[in-house]
């Protein structure tokens, strides 16, 4: 298996799990402070995608915080969230080796310089987002919600089942 098509898996899995968090999230109560919670948290991670998206394309992201101050709707970041994993599958599918490895030169958006690969950048935005989903878990089970199964040995089991049974 390649690199490519191991970020291929990743960024599928990805998309899968924020689909799954973000149905798992209309079960809150529409007044409760937990559900504006996760809404910025998984808006964070949404800034960030976009902030690693422009980076990768060595292009502007606007940002001058991954936190932005005024989250969206739960349906307005769910349409923003599809479509920004959209970006990323047909970007990573686009992807050869040379281009992984290649350094690019940013600033995060404190101003501070940065210089990563390719292959850093996507790999920091899939672990980033687990990481917020799992925080946006354990906010559900607070509030007696059933996270949904996140993980990328679930993910692979399901969409590969006769290649991954022994």
């Amino acid at each position: 298996m390649d690199q490519v098509s191991t970020l291929e898996r990743v960024f599928n899995y990805k998309a899968k799990a924020n689909i799954e968090i973000l149905a798992a999230m209309r079960q809150f109560d529409n007044a409760s402070p937990a559900k504006e919670i996760a809404v910025r948290v998984l808006n964070h991670t949404y800034a960030v995608d976009r902030i690693f998206a422009a980076n990768l394309r060595r292009a502007e992201h606007g940002y001058t915080t991954p936190n932005p101050g005024q989250a969206p709707s739960l349906e307005e970041l769910s349409a923003a969230i599809k479509t920004s994993d959209q970006w990323y599958l047909n970007y990573v599918s686009g992807l050869d080796e040379t281009q992984l490895a290649e350094r690019i030169d940013f600033a995060f958006t404190d101003g501070l310089p940065g210089r990563m690969s390719r292959e850093e950048m996507l790999m920091h935005v899939t672990v980033h987002g687990e990481y917020h989903r799992g925080q946006i878990s354990l906010i559900m089970m607070q509030n007696s919600i059933a996270p949904p199964a996140d993980g990328f040995t679930t993910y692979l089991h399901k969409t590969e089942p006769s290649t991954r049974r022994r």
